[in-house]
């Protein structure tokens, strides 16, 4: 079972190493990340952007260029396209994205021609590894939808599920986050949540258990849970919680990013394959994990 980034580190070497295609990889940061998923044996890389500008970075960054193809690319539309292509093509298992607008990138992802859509919606999942917890966290959507409807949180819930399955998760737990444990008319988070536990019920969401609504305590709690009187299997012990908002998910992402000491990851999912959109304030360590995570989900999918 994997229980920490230990753990997915290692059988992310074990599955992989597979190959990233970095759009605009004319990024320190980007670079530095990438080099170091090759150097642990997690994946490889095909560089695809300003080659003058890579090449500088990789001199002053003390990284051996010579261990990637590198596809010279200026403009940052193109290299994105391409970047997306060599994954839809095959010779790519997972897209990065470098020095570009994410809205860039995404636009690349969903092209008709060359892109990696699949119908549904791209979600954030992010996976945290929580001091005071007892096993892997799975937080969503913290970064794309910014007030999900029923069936954009089917999707989001069906989204996740690709990561716990790649973190070896048979059956997920998924909490529906709301401010109360009752469904209330005026509280359409609750009312959504009422919903999507019946869907799961009839056999509309699979490969997991959905509960809900939640308060965030119940759903990572025993104790909470107890105190409160609710008795159901995701009641603290919860794998996935679905945020009711882009508002609510990314506060909870930042409160347990800076203020847990939890380490942590993220994708993007929704495509044919996984998309790794890293951020600036991100540690080495969590661009190391997202590239880790993102590898165990390309070796299942």
């Amino acid at each position: 079972m994997i229980k920490n980034f230990e753990d997915v580190l290692k059988i992310a070497k074990e599955r992989g190493p597979k190959i990233i295609s970095v759009a605009c990889a004319q990024d320190n940061d980007v670079l530095k990340a990438v080099d170091n998923a090759f150097e642990n044996g997690i994946a490889t890389a095909i560089l695809v952007g300003d080659k003058e500008k890579i090449e500088a970075i990789c001199q002053e960054e003390s990284i051996d260029i010579s261990k990637y193809e590198v596809i010279d690319i200026k403009d940052n539309v193109e290299a994105s396209l391409k970047a997306v292509e060599l994954v839809s093509t095959g010779k790519a298992h997972l897209v990065m994205k470098g020095l570009v607008d994410t809205a860039v990138i995404l636009k690349a992802v969903l092209n008709k021609e060359v892109g990696l859509r699949t119908g549904n919606v791209l979600s954030h999942v992010a996976v945290f590894d929580v001091p005071t917890y007892h096993k892997l966290l799975i937080v969503t959507d913290a970064a794309m939808n910014i007030a999900p409807d029923l069936e954009t949180k089917k999707q989001i819930i069906e989204n996740a599920l690709v990561v716990s399955r790649a973190l070896d998760i048979d059956e997920a737990k998924v909490a529906v986050i709301a401010a109360k444990e009752k469904v209330n008319p005026k509280m359409p988070a609750t009312v959504d949540a009422g919903e999507l536990v019946k869907m799961n019920e009839a056999g509309e969401i699979n490969g997991c258990i959905v509960g809900g609504p939640f308060a965030l305590d119940n759903a990572v709690s025993v104790e909470a849970a107890k105190i409160k009187g609710i008795v159901h299997p995701v009641a603290g012990d919860v794998d996935i919680m679905l945020c009711p908002t882009i508002e609510a998910g990314n506060v909870l992402y930042k409160a347990l990013a800076f203020l847990s000491n939890a380490k942590s990851a993220g994708t993007i999912v929704g495509a044919k394959a996984p998309i790794v959109l890293t951020s600036r304030a991100d540690s080495e360590d969590a661009k190391l994990n997202s590239i880790a995570l993102s590898v165990l989900m390309a070796a299942k999918m």
